[in-house]
């Protein structure tokens, strides 16, 4: 059975001012952005089986932007404090442990953390992926629990300006 991975990084956010870092929103752009991802993988039809998201604002910003884009119920989104500030471990964790019925997974969580997942799981080199940027893994396993280092191939890694 084929799972997919989709890993989004969330959108452009504002400045600090003085706020903390997990308070920032989404800019304007950020914003703009995010419903052109959405809308994006409407156009290719992709629904998710689940998302999670980390709980910053900006993530969750995004996660609701991009759900309600592809008309995935906002109120469905699960909430992650682990997935800010988390490893590839923590993020490889909540992977393994989805039930074999869910074959799409999408996260929403940030930088450098995506990026090393992305490339741990497929053995790409991808650089760094940009606020908004996402990338859509394809697994060929049974089971979630199987996901591991380079088990996936990497089907897109695109950013927002490529959607244009």
């Amino acid at each position: 059975m084929v799972k997919q991975l989709l890993l989004i990084r969330h959108g452009e956010a504002q400045d600090s001012q003085g706020r903390p870092d997990a308070e920032r929103e989404l800019s304007a752009w950020g914003y703009q952005d995010m419903v052109r991802v959405g809308h994006y993988l409407k156009e290719q039809s992709w629904h998710p089986d689940v998302v999670f998201s980390s709980t910053a604002v900006r993530a969750m910003s995004t996660a609701q932007i991009v759900a309600e884009q592809i008309q995935y119920a906002t109120q469905r989104i699960q909430s992650a404090s682990d997935l800010y500030e988390a490893s590839v471990r923590t993020f490889l964790s909540i992977i393994n442990e989805q039930s074999n019925q869910i074959s799409h997974i999408a996260t929403v969580g940030h930088n450098p953390t995506l990026t090393y997942l992305l490339e741990y799981l497929t053995g790409e080199e991808v650089g760094s992926m940009v606020p908004g940027g996402f990338a859509l893994i394809e697994f060929t396993v049974e089971n979630w629990a199987e996901v591991s280092q380079r088990t996936g191939s990497l089907v897109m890694h695109k950013s927002p300006t490529e959607l244009k």
